[in-house]
């Protein structure tokens, strides 16, 4: 096991005609025996981190240091690190066992017999010994992940680096390898570092994730204090599937009664929820997860009036598409819900599950109580129990 620790790294691509920042001056922590997920949209700094640790990218700025050595300068081989790569990177002309050894005879001094043990061991872990002969070609894309899991496995390392390694499998192996990869790193107990850019893997995956953007760390957090409780738009967006709503609304307070004012309706808050606000006239988001809206009747509070433009059924949920303001929605009810595309629906969004933003620093401002915690209001970045 190992800690890693990042500090303010930077990464900047240079050439002739511009600079392009990668990762700016990230701050990020991996505990010892923690899996931690680095998500976000391409571009956004992760794959560039993570092979900035492996020292595959020189550091711009900034150190990397695991178990309080720097290993900022230090050469891929002399950082006690194995990587797992999203092609396998599997030799084709060796046999399974051969490619699982191959590192450490070349980078090692350890006796064969050693390195055999470990092969024998890593593939009884990994229900692969039946493989151990044959080559890459023959094996499915499963089997190629599970080798290439294997050779970083034998090298016991201190830490496991994994660059998207499971998007090159299908939809039900991909979860099927998700749930194995889980597994083995919580029976290793081997600090990991994992990039995605799929949120529904980080949010499965990850004892932590860690959400980026433009090469700038968002939030950091466990998966449901990211979904709950996300320091601004960016992360709510980003976090959860499918994506939050979002209105442009604006704070107003008239005949004793506080709004939420979009141009298609006004939204009544409690008192409780307009005390914390405290913004008249100020213009802000009013968040709302799919999930959380509720179908309802004509005389309950702040309902609306919606046309279904789209159904989707997915078995357990069913999402249903309209339109505000000519901009489109989306609700994912029940399917004891039966609804077709032109009905009209009367939808409401509960108090408790509204997330609001700063329209213009995109900052949250209120967010939902998260399971067993006490609600936060959050401040450009801090937060506070209210």
């Amino acid at each position: 096991m190992a800690k890693i620790e990042i500090d303010e790294l930077t990464k900047v691509f240079e050439s002739a005609e511009s600079e392009i920042t990668a990762v700016n001056k990230l701050n990020l922590t991996i505990d010892d025996g923690e899996f931690l997920v680095l998500v976000g949209p391409s571009g956004c700094g992760k794959s560039t981190t993570l092979r900035s640790i492996a020292g595959l990218e020189t550091v711009t700025d900034g150190t990397i240091k695991i178990d309080d050595r720097d290993i900022t300068d230090a050469k891929p081989k002399n950082r006690d690190i194995a990587m797992v790569f999203q092609n396998y990177a599997l030799y084709p002309h060796m046999t399974v066992r051969e490619n699982m050894s191959f590192g450490l005879e070349m980078t090692t001094d350890i006796s064969d017999d050693v390195i055999h043990d470990r092969v024998r061991d890593a593939a009884a872990m990994l229900g692969i010994e039946d493989l151990l002969e044959k080559k890459p070609r023959s094996l499915s894309g499963g089997q190629q992940q599970r080798v290439a899991l294997g050779r970083a496995i034998v090298r016991e390392p201190k830490a496991f680096l994994m660059d998207e390694p499971l998007s090159n499998l299908d939809a039900k192996l991909r979860t099927e390898m998700r749930t194995e990869l889980q597994d083995l790193q919580q029976e290793l107990e081997i600090s990991t570092v994992y990039v995605t850019h799929d949120q529904t893997e980080a949010m499965t995956m990850g004892d932590k994730i860690a959400i980026l953007n433009g090469g700038e760390l968002q939030q950091v957090g466990t998966p449901l204090e990211c979904y709950y409780q996300p320091q601004n738009q960016f992360v709510a967006s980003f976090i959860g599937s499918p994506s939050m709503n979002f209105f442009e609304v604006t704070y107003s307070d008239s005949d004793k009664q506080s709004t939420l004012d979009q141009e298609k309706f006004k939204y009544s808050m409690s008192d409780e929820l307009a005390g914390q606000l405290g913004r008249v006239n100020e213009s802000l988001v009013l968040g709302i997860r799919p999930e959380s809206i509720d179908v309802t009747d004509t005389q309950a509070p702040n309902a609306l009036e919606v046309e279904v433009s789209v159904v989707e059924p997915l078995g357990e949920r069913t999402l249903v598409y309209f339109d505000i303001g000519g901009e489109t929605y989306i609700a994912s009810l029940d399917t004891d819900v039966f609804v077709s595309p032109g009905d009209v629906l009367n939808i409401s969004f509960p108090e408790e599950k509204l997330h609001i933003f700063d329209r213009a620093t995109g900052n949250a401002i209120w967010n939902p109580d998260p399971p067993s915690e006490n609600r936060v209001m959050l401040r450009t970045g801090t937060s506070d129990s209210v």
